[in-house]
């Protein structure tokens, strides 16, 4: 099995391609694109090349649904990415399953196997898109929200007091460590990386806004436009430093806080 990796965080190829050589020793990776440029011209000077490609959406020039709009992508996909909003977007353009960061051994297998059992149905657009609508069915299946963490345990002032998720305002990583605020101004350290914390709750009360930084709801004071198509929001209780949503999240964070 001959796969292309799209992904422009080199921690993340590295576990990617540990967690691959564990799962699938035989596969060789034959390529790596950092950007929606380097993917393009990857898949312009090898088409139809790859067997698979394992992408990541949110690249460092704009998400990688836009290598679709420019160049024939023949290869199906297995998307690999910390944003499940994207989910039924990714199942338009040849995936086959649609895994979350940080990527689990037995995730990956399974996605694998998917893969192997589908060979015959990429090549079968009828046949396709009824295998899609089922991968769709089982991933809002697995979006029940009653799976999404309630509180966190966590250690303050040598004694561990769990915090009720409802009253957490957001989460922000800083100085290599990750911490939530609570409505009276207080921060505790929690010992997840914000990538797995957003896995853990709700999206219609969490939105991640930027890389660093995931906001509830009803800790947004403000919004304001800000240079670069951008937004900058106030928070309750305010935060320190400037609160930027990318220019990536605008859109999405938009339709959130409609909902």
């Amino acid at each position: 099995m001959n796969i292309l990796v799209i992904e422009d965080e080199r921690l993340a190829v590295e576990k990617l391609l540990q967690v691959l050589r564990k799962v699938r020793p035989t596969a060789q990776v034959i390529g790596v694109a950092d950007s929606i440029a380097a993917a393009v011209a990857w898949l312009t000077a090898n088409p139809g090349k790859p067997d698979l490609i394992l992408m990541d959406i949110e690249l460092a020039d704009g998400q990688s649904f836009a290598i679709f709009d420019q160049v024939a992508v023949e290869s199906p996909i297995i998307f690999v990415t910390s944003y499940d909003e994207y989910a039924l977007k990714a199942f338009k353009v040849n995936s086959i399953d649609y895994l979350l960061k940080p990527i689990q051994q037995d995730d990956l297998k399974l996605a694998l196997e998917k893969f192997d059992r589908t060979q015959a149905i990429f090549k079968d657009n009828g046949r396709q898109q009824a295998d899609i609508q089922k991968l769709i069915q089982e991933l809002q299946k697995g979006t029940d929200a009653t799976a999404y963490r309630k509180r966190f345990l966590v250690k303050h002032l040598q004694k561990l007091m769990p915090i009720e998720v409802a009253n957490i305002s957001y989460f922000f990583y800083e100085d290599r460590v990750t911490f939530f605020r609570t409505p009276d101004g207080v921060n505790y350290i929690v010992d997840y990386p914000v990538d797995e914390i957003e896995t853990m709750l709700d999206p219609n009360m969490f939105f991640r806004i930027n890389r660093g930084m995931l906001v509830a709801i009803h800790s947004i004071h403000q919004i304001n436009p800000y240079f670069g198509n951008r937004l900058e929001i106030k928070l309750k209780p305010q935060y320190d430093k400037e609160v930027i949503v990318s220019r990536e999240k605008v859109s999405n964070f938009k339709v959130w806080l409609g909902k």
